[in-house]
Formats: structure tokens, sequence, C-alpha cells
């Protein structure tokens, strides 16, 4: 069967998102997707039900899918947890900053230990060589070849990771990295499995070759993101004044650029 999946999404729970998980699911289902991964910052999505959690997923009753993740902050970017059944505890949970990093080779270590996967987000969004990023290959079991941010300061992005993936012959993901409803479905992997499983899906994942699909999203999303990050933390008017500037620099691209697909 075939299965189209978003792979990078936050909620509420992440500092600058606003979907609470029911919309998620909703807002996924009227786009076509058939499941997402909840990946929040430093935050670990955890099933209601222990024995989903037990299995670092959930198979809602019309047969979504929804994985269980989270995004880490590492030396090397950002990294995703998919499949999670277990915590990897950061600074971030004993009262540190959300953005508190933990070294990728112990989020990786911890992540595989638990049956999990690796996978490193949107490696070039930012300004890395190539070379820095292959010392963190050995280490990962998939590249998120399409981030529909991923594009807004460097447009080249995701065909540089794309293209330094198969130059590994490492396996993809993609994603929205969805904070609002409308970004929801902007990335997705599809997937030819033989149940909606966590072992069928990793084991698609790990396979390779799969189709990623996927439009770059509107700059503005990203700002407005921010503003929900600014407001939560009681920003003072400087802050605030330099979101404005970002915002407008959103809004001119959005109207002046077109956005691609894939």
């Amino acid at each position: 069967m075939e299965l189209k999946l978003d792979l990078h999404l936050h909620s509420a729970a992440s500092p600058d998102g606003r979907m609470p998980v029911e919309q998620i699911v909703a807002e996924a289902r009227k786009r076509g997707l058939d499941g997402a991964a909840i990946t929040d910052h430093n935050v670990r999505y955890v099933p209601a039900d222990p024995a989903d959690a037990a299995r670092g997923m959930e198979l809602l009753e019309d047969g979504f899918v929804l994985i269980a993740g989270e995004e880490f902050y590492t030396e090397y970017g950002h990294l995703l947890g998919l499949f999670m059944t277990e915590a990897v505890p950061t600074d971030c949970d004993r009262g540190g900053p959300f953005n508190a990093r933990i070294p990728l080779a112990e989020a990786a270590e911890r992540l595989h230990a638990q049956g999990a996967l690796a996978v490193l987000a949107h490696p070039f969004e930012k300004h890395q060589p190539e070379a820095r990023i292959a010392e963190a290959v050995p280490l990962l079991d998939a590249l998120e070849a399409f981030n529909a941010r991923a594009s807004a300061k460097y447009p080249d992005a995701n065909e540089r990771a794309a293209a330094f993936a198969a130059a590994r012959g490492l396996p993809v993901t993609a994603g929205s990295d969805a904070h609002l409803p409308r970004e929801l479905g902007g990335g997705c992997l599809v997937l030819h499995v033989e149940a909606r499983t966590p072992e069928a899906i990793k084991a698609a994942i790990l396979a390779g070759g799969n189709a990623v699909r996927g439009r770059e999203g509107r700059r503005i999303d990203a700002a407005r993101s921010q503003a929900t990050k600014l407001r939560r933390t009681h920003a003072g008017p400087l802050r605030w004044g330099k979101w404005s500037l970002y915002a407008a620099r959103c809004l001119f691209r959005d109207l002046t650029c077109r956005r691609r697909e894939i």
C-alpha cells in the first residue's frame, strides 16, 4: 500500500507552534496525507495509550499514522528522532533553554538503542560546508531531502540536501516543518509498505528509493511562528521591532518570488 507521510512538523508543544495534535490530524487528513510525525523542539511526543507509546507510533481508527518524534539541537544542526519510545534527556529537561544542544553522537546512540531513527533535518538551511555535514553521516539513518521552509535563506538548500544524500547512498525523508495549519503537507515522503506498522514503515524508509513531494512554503509563515514565540516569552519592544523588519522582508519575498515544487 502507498502512504504519504509528512515527517517533520510541530504542535503547540513547541515554543513557536500553534496547533494541538487533534488539529494536526484533521488538517493532514484534509490534505490527503496518510500520516505525520510530531517532532517538537526538545519535546518528545508521547502517545496517550501506553501500548502505542511502547511502539513509537499511533494507528488511529481510520488508519492514519501518527509517529512519535522529537527535534533536537546538535552541533551539526537539527536532528529528528522518529519512532521514539523513550526520552532522550537534554539540558532543556533540566530547566535549560528550549534550544539546549545535545551532542549528535549521544542523541543518535540513544535513539538507536530504542529502535528509533536519527534523521538530519534541513542540513543546508544555513551555510554549512558539505565536508562538515559529511562528518555526521555515519551516525545517521537518513537525511531530510525536502523541507518546505529550508529554502527561505538559501534557495538551493533542498537541492543540495537531495544531491548530498544521493552521492552518499543515504535514504531520505521529507516534511513540511509546519508550525501553522496551512503549512501541513508542504513536504511528504511517499512510501510503499506491506503494513501500517512501525517496523514496516521504518524498513521502507531505510530501504530508500522513495519519492519526495513538496512545495516551498510561504516565508511569512516562518515570521508568524516567530511571533508566537515572542508572545509566549513576553518579548520587549526591541525584539518586536526586529521581528517587524524580518516579517516585512518575508512578505516582500513572498510577493516577488515563485514558490517551487517537486
